[in-house]
């Protein structure tokens, strides 16, 4: 089974009740929990995903649920930073944090899981190929 690669808009709305994507979130990441997807996310991803965190001194919090949720960490490597760089050179409009999500999708044969329609249209072009 293929992995599941989120990026942080899906960490967000799994650590935030607020965000307007909670509930998708936490329906989603329960479906590929029972279809035994392994759950991975890019650090970049995360660092970005723990920035309310950090600003209210909970990034132990947010590590907590991560973890017990079952989702790994991956960090970056020098094929990963490669992949992502040659995506950022081929597509301007693509940034490098999500060209790292990306390229970490490619690298470990995974699907990618965003509520970023930009990064999500992309990733479908890059599929299509």
């Amino acid at each position: 089974m293929e992995p599941l690669i989120l990026d942080a808009s899906v960490l967000i709305g799994l650590l935030d009740t607020e965000d307007s994507h909670h509930d998708r979130a936490v329906d989603e990441i329960d479906q590929a929990d029972r279809a035994d997807h392994q759950l991975l996310t890019p650090a970049s991803a995360y660092s970005e995903a723990l920035i309310a965190f950090a600003r209210a001194g909970r990034v132990n919090d947010a590590r907590e649920a991560i973890t017990g949720m079952g989702i790994t960490v991956v960090g970056l490597t020098a094929p990963i930073a490669e992949r992502s760089a040659e995506l950022r050179a081929r597509h301007d409009s693509l940034r490098l944090p999500d060209a790292l999500v990306l390229a970490t999708a490619h690298e470990h044969d995974g699907v990618l899981l965003t509520y970023d329609e930009r990064l999500a249209r992309t990733a479908r072009q890059r599929r299509k190929r």
